[in-house]
C-alpha cells in the first residue's frame, strides 16, 4: 500500500508538471500571461535567428585593420591603416548579374510602364558607357545587358542610385514571397502602378491586394486579424550597399587566417599570397581575379589565354575568399553605400563606421497618422527636424543631414553661418567642387579593382569615388542585409 501511495504521489507531480508547461508563459515582469486574448493578447512570437535571404551569405563580424596595408604609391594618404569594428552582416555571394537586373527591369516596366514610363527609363543602366572615341565597342553597347552570352556577368552601366533603387526592389519582392511561403499571403501577380507589394506600406497597412481573408490570428479581443509586424520575426530587414567597412572585411575574408584570438596572416589580396596566380599544384598558375596585367593585355595571347576573359567574365570564374565571397578581387568594381571623403580614417567612427547619414522618418498628415503612400505605392518620407520632431534635448545628433560632420570643410567649421561660407548661386560650399576639387556629397566610393584595372587597385584596401550619377563599364555592386540578433548564430555564446 505504502508503494502505491508513493506512485500515485510521483504520477500526481508528473501530471503537474505537464500542466504547469503546457500553460502560457508569464512575463517576468508583471506576472501576466503572454498570448492570452483574456489578458488583452499581447504576443511572443516563437523565434530561432533570422532567415538567411537569397543569394546571401552570413559575414561574421569582428575587428580588423582598416586602411591600405602595401605602399602608398601615390603618397595621398587618404586610406591610413586603423583599427575598426564591423558587425556580422550578410552579403551576396557574387556581384549583381545581368540577368538579376532584367529580372528587375522586367517587373518595373509591367507595373509601372505604362502609366508611368519615366519610372522604367529611370532604371536602365546606360549601355552608352561602353563607347569609346577610339575602339570599337559597339557590340557591347548592343548586346552586352541583354544577350543570353552574357547573362551570368555582373550588370555594369549602374549608377549608385540605381543600385539603391534594385536593393529597394528587392527587399520587397524577398518579403513578398516569405509571406506567400508562410501562407499569410495570396498570389497576386497583377500588380499595377501603386497597387504592388512594398514592405513599409504593408506593415503599415496600406497595401491590401492579394491579402488573404484570414490573415494572422490578431489575440487582441477586439480584432480578428492582422498583418504581419516586425515583432513576429518573419519578414527580412532591407537588402543594401554595404558600407566601405563591410566590403572591405568581407573582402579580406580573414576568417580563415586566424587562431585564437589573432590574425596570424596578414592578407594583400583576397586569397593568401602576395601572388595573383595559384599556388596550388593542381591549379599551378592559374590567374585568381579578371584584371589587366598592362597596357594593351586585358587576357593574354591566343591558345593560352590567361584568365579567360577581355573584359567581365562570368560571377564564378574564379575562385571564392574563406567567407566564399566571388569576385571581390577584379571583374568590376563595387558601389558601397558611403559618401568619399580623403580623411575618413580621422572622421568615423571605429564602430561600424560610415559616413552618409541623412535621418529620415515617415511622413504623417494633419492628424498625426501616416501619410497615404505615393502614386507608385511608396510611404513617404522626410527628414528628422530637430523642433517639429522634439528632438532638442538629443546629444547624439542635431540635424538630419549629418554628411558633412566633422569633416574639415567649410561646412563643418565655426564659419558655416558666415557669408563666405556660400557661394554666387547660394549654395553651401563643399571642398571647393568643381574649382578645385571633385569631391562633394554626391561623391560616392566604390571599392576593389575591375577587369580594367592593375593588380594595384585589387587590395582591398584601395578606395575610389564617383559622383552617384555616374556609372562606367568597369563598375557594378552587390547587396548586403543587417544581420539582427546574435553575431553568430545559434550554437554562439
Amino acid at each position: 500500500m505504502k508503494s502505491f501511495k508513493n506512485y500515485t504521489f510521483i504520477l500526481i507531480g508528473v501530471i503537474s508538471f505537464l500542466m504547469a508547461s503546457c500553460s502560457r508563459e508569464r512575463s517576468s515582469s508583471t506576472g501576466w500571461e503572454y498570448n492570452n486574448p483574456k489578458n488583452g493578447g499581447f504576443e511572443k512570437i516563437p523565434y530561432a535567428e533570422q532567415e538567411t535571404g537569397p543569394g546571401l551569405v552570413l559575414i561574421e563580424g569582428g575587428r580588423f585593420t582598416m586602411g591600405r596595408i602595401e605602399q602608398d604609391i601615390f603618397y595621398d594618404w587618404n586610406n591610413k591603416p586603423r583599427t575598426v569594428t564591423v558587425s556580422s552582416f550578410y552579403m551576396d555571394e557574387t556581384e549583381v548579374t545581368n540577368f538579376h537586373y532584367l529580372e528587375y527591369l522586367y517587373w518595373v516596366n509591367r507595373v509601372f510602364g505604362a502609366d508611368y514610363p519615366e519610372v522604367y527609363k529611370k532604371a536602365l543602366p546606360d549601355t552608352l558607357v561602353w563607347r569609346s572615341k577610339l575602339a570599337y565597342n559597339e557590340p557591347y553597347v548592343e548586346h552586352y545587358l541583354r544577350h543570353p552570352a552574357y547573362r551570368d556577368y555582373p550588370v555594369v552601366g549602374v549608377n549608385w542610385l540605381q543600385a539603391n533603387d534594385f536593393c529597394a526592389w528587392r527587399t520587397d519582392r524577398v518579403n513578398e514571397i516569405i509571406l506567400i511561403r508562410e501562407g499569410l499571403f495570396d498570389h497576386y501577380p497583377n500588380q499595377i502602378n501603386e497597387d504592388n507589394f512594398n514592405t513599409a506600406a504593408y506593415m503599415n497597412g496600406q497595401y491590401e491586394s492579394g491579402k488573404r481573408i484570414d490573415g494572422m490570428i490578431d489575440l487582441d479581443p477586439n480584432k480578428e486579424t492582422r498583418n504581419v509586424k516586425m515583432e513576429d520575426g518573419i519578414l527580412l530587414p532591407d537588402y543594401r550597399l554595404p558600407t566601405e567597412a563591410e566590403w572591405e572585411y568581407a573582402a579580406y575574408g580573414l576568417v580563415g587566417n586566424t587562431v585564437g584570438e589573432l590574425v596570424v596572416e596578414k592578407k594583400f589580396y583576397p586569397w593568401n599570397g602576395h601572388g595573383v596566380r595559384n599556388a596550388d599544384d593542381d591549379y599551378l598558375g592559374q590567374m585568381l581575379a579578371n584584371y589587366k596585367r598592362g597596357n594593351g593585355d586585358n587576357m593574354g595571347v591566343a591558345g593560352y589565354l590567361n584568365d579567360n576573359a577581355e573584359i567581365t567574365a562570368p560571377v564564378y570564374s574564379y575562385w571564392p575568399n574563406d567567407y566564399g565571397l566571388y569576385n571581390m578581387a577584379g571583374n568590376v568594381s563595387e558601389w558601397v553605400m558611403d559618401v568619399y571623403r580623403p580623411l575618413s580614417f580621422d572622421d568615423v567612427d571605429d564602430f561600424r563606421p560610415f559616413r552618409g547619414n541623412v535621418f529620415t522618418t515617415l511622413q504623417r498628415d494633419a492628424d498625426g497618422y501616416i501619410a497615404e503612400k505615393d502614386s507608385l505605392g511608396r510611404l513617404r518620407r522626410r527628414e528628422v527636424n530637430v523642433e517639429d520632431d522634439n528632438l532638442q534635448e538629443r546629444r547624439n545628433y542635431k540635424q538630419a543631414d549629418v554628411i558633412n560632420y566633422e569633416d574639415g570643410d567649410l561646412e563643418s567649421s565655426v564659419y558655416f553661418d558666415s557669408k563666405a561660407a556660400y557661394d554666387e548661386k547660394g549654395d553651401k560650399a563643399m571642398y571647393n567642387y568643381g574649382t578645385t576639387s571633385l569631391i562633394s556629397d554626391r561623391a560616392r566610393v566604390y571599392k576593389g579593382g575591375s577587369w580594367n584595372d592593375r593588380a594595384y587597385w585589387m587590395t582591398p584596401g584601395t578606395r575610389r569615388f564617383l559622383d552617384e550619377d555616374q556609372s562606367s563599364p568597369y563598375l557594378g555592386f552587390r547587396c548586403a542585409m543587417t544581420r539582427v540578433g546574435s553575431p553568430v548564430g545559434l550554437g554562439g555564446y
